[in-house]
């Protein structure tokens, strides 16, 4: 029996060598010609070397219809396992296009499926390449059933492990909706797409002709529909994302994001934020710029940077601790609130206070946007979205008012009505219900009418300097107590760093409850 022993070592390593060609030469050569890397050189492009350890490598298909029992692949074209990345334990798994052009069957269902239940065990982020065809259609319900499977584990692991999925192929049919409930979505240019129908069924259903890129190409996901929150300009690009998400995340949500060593003070007070906010309301500025002047230098990485661009979302850090930020942007539509941008912010805040990740709101916004079309499209529902989610969040919760905080876009961004521990405003903060403009023609519609056109004009101007004085100003609200603190913007820096400090161990009760109804 000994004299067997080397042969059984034999077959295995020629099993192995077996699996790690999936599809076999010929198709990894195509994948190369696309210009794409293979299922396994992406894990090892994105895992620490040597770190990645396969699991269920030699799994085979048991369906015979259409010539499966003729094409039995080891792995059925999912390459699944564990590793690190820069030292942190990570779940992975990756479609391997040379294997029926990456169709999902009943295996590759399990395979995940097995994955993500590790993940959710060991608590450690899970990360999906996806690129493939969509369902094996060969194996019919089966291959619908893995799908399943997998969705009803990436809900459950929703808010308890952080979910990551990198788009570097076709993501068709119902390959789409994993990574939709995912938490991060990161499409590399030109080879990711992801639709629901593909152009050759729209053509063939509406007789709408439209190329994969127009329909769901990385710049369409990530500017219009919102479905994609990064592009990668290349597999490496796409691979460093992922892992500067890493950076600023904890492994699960009973544990915080790692806080680091910096040299950057925590008393810095950058007096350049004293001038960045024009006094007059009717100028423009970056929001961006404000709070690379006030977070470590350099660590401010926006989420979702081309979509809702009036709104902005992303993670930074105060005194190495991971904050999440979100903001409305004066520089692309006034910071007028909308649709999207109600959507950017409402999913940003519950990512973050899923993951213990502290809330800054930076304020100035002149309102919700008007308008038929808005109101027809749901801005009530989608604006009450920032709403449930910034009152429901538990995390430590702070917001500056840099300017204008008008009317119901006051109250949902990060104000002390739904649970602010803290509220700072700078001096040029404008707390009101309207603008002074807006206000007078209500106030004093009738009086102003009934004027000389010249008499109206120097009424006008009288009464609009009187309300901006009596109401255009944080001194009403901070009187009030709705504003805890009126400071200089040089000031902000020191302030948010020392409420984190006395937040760090906030703790509060809220009701019993199955779960709450978000106005999806």
């Amino acid at each position: 029996m000994a004299q067997d022993i080397p042969d059984k070592y034999a077959k295995l390593k020629a099993l192995r060598e077996e699996s790690k060609l999936g599809g076999g030469e010929k198709r990894i050569a195509s994948q190369h010609e696309k210009g794409k890397l293979t299922a396994r050189e992406r894990i090892d492009l994105l895992l620490d070397e040597g770190s990645f350890q396969e699991i269920n490598g030699l799994m085979v298909n048991r369906h015979t219809d259409f010539g499966l029992d003729k094409d039995k692949i080891l792995g059925d074209g999912i390459v699944a396992g564990f590793g690190k990345i820069n030292g942190r334990r990570v779940c992975v798994y990756a479609q391997d296009f040379t294997v029926m052009g990456g169709s999902f069957g009943e295996v590759a269902g399990q395979k995940v499926s097995r994955i993500l239940d590790l993940a959710m065990e060991a608590g450690v982020p899970v990360i999906g390449i996806n690129d493939g065809g969509g369902a094996r259609i060969q194996e019919g319900i089966f291959s619908l059933s893995g799908f399943g499977e997998v969705f009803y584990r990436n809900v459950q692991a929703s808010g308890v492990i952080p979910q990551i999925s990198a788009i570097m192929g076709p993501c068709a049919g119902g390959a789409v909706y994993s990574p939709a409930i995912t938490d991060f979505i990161i499409m590399t240019q030109d080879i990711g797409n992801m639709y629901i129908t593909g152009p050759a069924v729209i053509k063939a259903v509406t007789n709408e002709i439209v190329d994969s890129e127009t329909l769901g190409g990385a710049i369409t996901h990530s500017t219009i529909s919102g479905v994609a929150h990064f592009v990668g300009q290349n597999e490496q690009d796409t691979f460093q994302i992922i892992k500067k998400i890493l950076e600023y995340i904890p492994d699960n949500n009973a544990s915080t994001p790692a806080i680091l060593p910096t040299d950057d003070n925590p008393y810095r007070a950058d007096k350049e934020l004293d001038t960045m906010v024009p006094v007059d309301p009717n100028l423009t500025y970056d929001i961006v710029e404000v709070i690379d002047h006030i977070v470590d230098k350099g660590s401010f990485y926006q989420v979702h940077a081309g979509y809702a661009t009036n709104a902005v979302v992303g993670f930074a850090r105060l005194n190495g601790e991971t904050v999440g930020i979100f903001a409305n942007q004066p520089a692309s539509m006034a910071g007028v609130i909308d649709i999207n941008a109600s959507d950017k912010i409402a999913r940003f805040v519950r990512f973050c206070d899923a993951f213990n990740i502290p809330l800054i709101a930076f304020v100035d916004t002149p309102g919700f946007m008007p308008g038929t079309h808005t109101e027809h499209n749901g801005i009530i529902r989608h604006g009450a979205k920032i709403i449930y989610a910034f009152s429901e969040a538990s995390v430590p919760k702070m917001s500056v008012v840099t300017r204008k905080a008008y009317g119901g876009a006051y109250i949902v961004m990060g104000s002390k009505h739904l649970g602010a521990d803290m509220v700072f405003a700078w001096p040029t903060a404008e707390i009101a219900v309207m603008g002074a403009d807006g206000a007078v023609n209500i106030l004093h519609g009738k009086e102003l009418k009934e004027k000389t056109p010249e008499e109206a004009k120097q009424l006008r101007n009288e009464l609009v300097k009187d309300y901006t004085d009596k109401f255009s100003n944080p001194y009403r609200a901070a009187g009030a107590g709705y504003v805890d603190e009126v400071i200089l913007p040089s000031e902000t820096r020191q302030r948010l760093i020392a409420t984190l400090d006395i937040l760090r161990n906030k703790q509060i009760t809220t009701p019993a409850k199955k779960h709450g109804n978000i106005p999806l």
